[in-house]
């Protein structure tokens, strides 16, 4: 699991831990585990917020761990066409390489440990596939896209980019060592990352060594989440078991504790986390599939839109549409269960 690494950890900046007399640490509310299914053209998922309540989650609405899958010549896969609206798409590559093109002209390739950050705002339609190379190649795909939502005032935002590379995330380490922490998006302990957004978010990839325990500071105004990509540990000071495809939910506080077990399976050598936390915006959350609003009603219109051409214009070369089906209200499942 390269994304970026460094040769000689000790040499970055240290995290604070939180004091343990004054921080009040974070429980673990729950501990699910994200079922998998295919999106796009075929290519595996596990759906991490899969069985949480959209109220635990704001201000994100959705993740996808893509992969971790070993493609054969030939196999891999990406998206067909397909609009969205109303919320920012944070596409975080860790191993293999996705291409992307915008029906405003725009385009990129990310790859190992980049970021592709896509607003959406008022309504883009956009590709993600494997470029031709890879597909006749074959090759390993692992990545996340997260779906972050944007509050009433800013769903009408012009659509726009940000190409974070590897080499411009925050790098820093615990006070022992034994964790190497990305910093995406946010602010932890003063260290930023490169990601501009809308919405207050934190978000990092962090690596922890076998045994190696993280305290991280956490802002009391934004929610807490931890996805297990791999590896086994344990989340909160009640050291809670967690293991690859689980998510952990916790409770309020200004700390949050996570540790790797000291014993590894051999095909993860170390426990790899997603955090992400963020302000919540609190407000009403209509969904249907690639449209996240606040009412049905305005969903109904992105659809419309959507159908009359008024999302933007797919180029001649592109055929194949994604057409959403099923509408999500707050307190709703995608599959129409309640949460």
């Amino acid at each position: 699991m390269p994304a970026i690494t460094v040769p000689d950890i000790t040499i970055l900046p240290r995290i604070h831990a939180p004091d343990p007399v004054i921080a009040r640490e974070r429980p673990v509310r729950s501990l699910t585990t994200a079922p998998t299914g295919l999106e796009g053209e075929g290519f595996p998922v596990h759906r991490a917020f899969a069985g949480v309540d959209l109220g635990d989650l704001d201000p994100f609405v959705h993740l996808d761990q893509m992969g971790e899958v070993e493609y054969a010549p030939g196999e891999p896969k990406g998206t067909p066409w397909h609009p969205h609206r109303g919320f920012e798409t944070v596409t975080y590559m860790i191993d293999g390489t996705f291409e992307h093109q915008d029906s405003n002209g725009g385009g990129g390739v990310i790859t190992n440990g980049d970021t592709q950050w896509m607003t959406a705002g008022a309504g883009i339609l956009h590709i993600e596939k494997p470029p031709e190379w890879l597909v006749v190649s074959g090759g390993l795909f692992h990545g996340f896209q997260l779906w972050v939502n944007l509050p009433r005032a800013e769903k009408w935002a012009q659509p726009r980019y940000q190409d974070l590379r590897a080499g411009e995330v925050a790098l820093v380490t615990s006070p022992d060592g034994g964790a190497l922490v990305r910093i995406i998006a946010g602010e932890i302990d003063g260290h930023n990352g490169p990601g501009s957004t809308y919405t207050p978010i934190n978000l990092a990839h962090a690596t922890l060594s076998p045994g190696a325990r993280l305290s991280l500071p956490w802002r009391m105004d934004y929610n807490a989440l931890v996805y297990a990509m791999a590896g086994r540990g344990t989340v909160g000071v009640e050291a809670r078991p967690i293991q690859s495809g689980q998510l952990a939910v916790f409770g309020p506080g200004d700390a949050l504790t996570v540790a790797a077990s000291q014993v590894q399976d051999g095909r993860s050598p170390n426990l790899d986390l997603l955090i992400l936390g963020g302000r919540p915006i609190r407000e009403s959350v209509a969904w249907m599939g690639p449209f996240v609003m606040n009412t049905r009603e305005e969903v109904m219109q992105a659809y419309t839109d959507y159908q009359a051409g008024r999302l933007g214009t797919i180029p001649a070369v592109a055929a194949v549409h994604h057409t959403p089906t099923t509408v999500v209200e707050s307190g709703e499942r995608p599959d129409g269960s309640s949460a």
